[in-house]
């Protein structure tokens, strides 16, 4: 049954999965999310995320995945193993912008970096017990989310598109799933450059301008 809850509230979040996986959870895909951009310049001619939207960007992104993730390792390694030796599925929602430091959304790129190595650097581990972890870096998907930007989304793909890519390399148990693979690894060569240099670039998007993307 589809039930609402703040993935801030920790105790919430351990109690719901609890009872949801009373008789087995052999999947969890976790998307919970927020994104935006920079505001306008303030008066002084500083350009900075407001730091109640980094807070709360960190909280929901980072925080509110680990208070689901804990609680569904938990549920999941209380069971045995299935016919393909596994006790369960975790899929992470995080982003091809933890690949980069773009200026248009550090906290955002700083909360799905976090949460792609946490992913990744765990997935040996918890794999050899039974748990395969998968951690999703796509680009721009046509979702509610995106709608607002108001600029080219670069490689942006159909929900039922990226539905496909990310259930079946999470049944392959596959570690990291990247799409498209040409702004992936476009980004990661990038992140290879100085930073003076790869910044050079970024500020000039039009996504990285005051109020290019909504600031909720």
């Amino acid at each position: 049954m589809p039930t609402v809850l703040d993935t801030r509230d920790r105790q919430g979040m351990a109690e719901w999965v609890a009872a949801a996986s009373e008789e087995r959870l052999d999947m969890a895909f976790l998307c919970a999310g927020i994104t935006g951009g920079l505001p306008h310049t303030d008066t002084d001619g500083l350009l900075l995320e407001r730091e109640e939207r980094v807070r709360d960007m960190l909280d929901i992104n980072l925080t509110g995945t680990l208070n689901t993730f804990f609680p569904v390792v938990a549920a999941m390694r209380g069971q045995e193993r299935n016919g393909e030796n596994l006790r369960g599925r975790i899929c992470v929602m995080a982003s091809v912008a933890g690949f980069v430091c773009y200026p248009g959304t550090p906290s955002y790129s700083a909360s799905k970096a976090a949460l792609d190595r946490f992913i990744v650097a765990n997935a040996g581990r918890l794999g050899s017990f039974g748990i395969s972890l998968t951690s999703v870096c796509c680009g721009f998907v046509d979702t509610a989310m995106v709608q607002g930007n108001r600029f080219a989304m670069p490689g942006l793909v159909s929900t039922e598109e990226a539905v496909r890519r990310i259930l079946r390399g999470t049944l392959r148990q596959t570690r990291r799933v990247i799409f498209p693979a040409w702004l992936v690894m476009g980004s990661r060569l990038m992140d290879l450059l100085p930073p003076r240099l790869a910044e050079r670039y970024y500020v000039t998007q039009p996504s990285a301008q005051p109020a290019g993307m909504p600031d909720f």
